[in-house]
């Protein structure tokens, strides 16, 4: 398909690298693609960052058949822009599609057509360290209709962000909440597929952990509400004597891009690795015995969050000496330095625009 490009007449004013926030900033274009069943995906489109109009009855609106991905592109120190496994977020869109009952797209053009829209908005990539341009791309359903159905129209369309550092207090460990009054999502449901209603899930309770003075929070299975899942917006990993453990992806777990870099990174230092359930319960009882000697999460936004308190029922457990340990700093820096440029890139996951 060919890209039509129709540029904005007016450019808005880069903002200061130094005073980045994240998500609050647009840049001047946006990609638009259209779907509807007798064309299937259709009208690709580069065009000025702006609002949508949409019929009250718009079937998104009513039922949340929506998906969305998130990525970012880097600077490097040579100038160059690049992006870090966008063929994995293209591959979860489509795993996310198919969950939502949502016409799959083609993932080579998505990645092409990001490409398109990044040499066009180039110079949005901001330059200063952890600075970076946030990639949003999404779909909604588009039917003005009031039933409970799948969609017969969609709009793709990718928004791209100027960002700061995720956390506005840096690399420093977060505290996070167990929580056993809320569940997230259930196997045999859309946990794991990335989309607005498993974020809307985590609202409630993720309010009533910050009023706590928790950054987020950790949730448990939606059956038995023992086995550890993932923390709010990250996958979640303990190092547990001299095994890094994560939850296994079981379906009620988003199988996180930057979840699987750390684990591949691991298996490339020859450290032990393993992914399997894990009680709530196991976790203290490490914590209890010494063994727990780190807790951290992983993420597109953040990268890795390193964990410093965690209270579970009653107890505030302190992971190691409150600080950032030495495996979060060290897949923080590895991931980040390939992300940047600054490192050689082992695995072939930098995509250069």
């Amino acid at each position: 398909m060919e890209i039509t490009i129709t540029k904005a007449q007016t450019l808005k004013s880069k903002p200061d690298d130094s005073k980045l926030g994240f998500g609050t900033l647009f840049t001047d274009h946006m990609f638009n693609m259209d779907c509807d069943l007798g064309k299937g995906w259709n009208n690709p489109r580069i065009e000025p960052y702006g609002p949508f109009q949409l019929d009250p009855s718009t079937m998104v609106l009513h039922y949340g058949q929506a998906i969305f991905e998130g990525l970012k592109g880097y600077r490097t120190p040579d100038g160059e822009i690049q992006l870090f496994r966008p063929r994995e977020n293209f591959a979860r869109l489509n795993r996310s599609a198919r969950g939502l009952c949502i016409p799959e797209l083609d993932e080579g053009f998505l990645l092409e057509s990001l490409k398109e829209l990044l040499r066009m908005e180039k110079d949005w990539v901001p330059s200063a360290p952890e600075t970076s341009l946030y990639i949003r791309p999404t779909v909604i359903s588009t039917d003005p209709f009031l039933g409970v159905r799948a969609s017969h129209t969609y709009r793709y369309f990718v928004i791209l962000s100027p960002v700061g550092a995720y956390y506005a207090e840096g690399f420093n460990p977060v505290r996070i909440l167990v929580t056993k009054d809320h569940v997230r999502a259930v196997r045999g449901g859309l946990g794991e597929f990335k989309t607005p209603g498993n974020y809307a899930a985590s609202l409630y309770a993720g309010e009533m952990a910050h009023r706590e003075g928790f950054a987020q929070v950790l949730w448990l299975d939606g059956v038995e509400q023992k086995y550890v899942e993932e923390v709010g917006s990250m996958n979640i990993f303990f190092v547990i004597d001299d095994e890094i453990v994560t939850p296994m992806l079981n379906g009620s777990i988003l199988p996180g891009v930057t979840r699987d870099s750390v684990l591949a990174l691991a298996k490339h230092w020859g450290m032990k690795a393993t992914e399997r359930r894990i009680t709530i319960d196991e976790v203290a009882d490490a914590h209890a015995g010494g063994a727990l000697k780190e807790v951290f999460g992983s993420g597109t936004a953040a990268v890795i969050s390193p964990v410093g308190e965690m209270k579970y029922g009653d107890k505030l457990f302190k992971i190691g000496d409150g600080g950032v340990g030495p495996m979060s700093q060290k897949f923080f820096e590895a991931i980040k330095d390939i992300q940047y440029g600054h490192a050689e890139d082992p695995f072939g996951w930098v995509e250069k625009i």
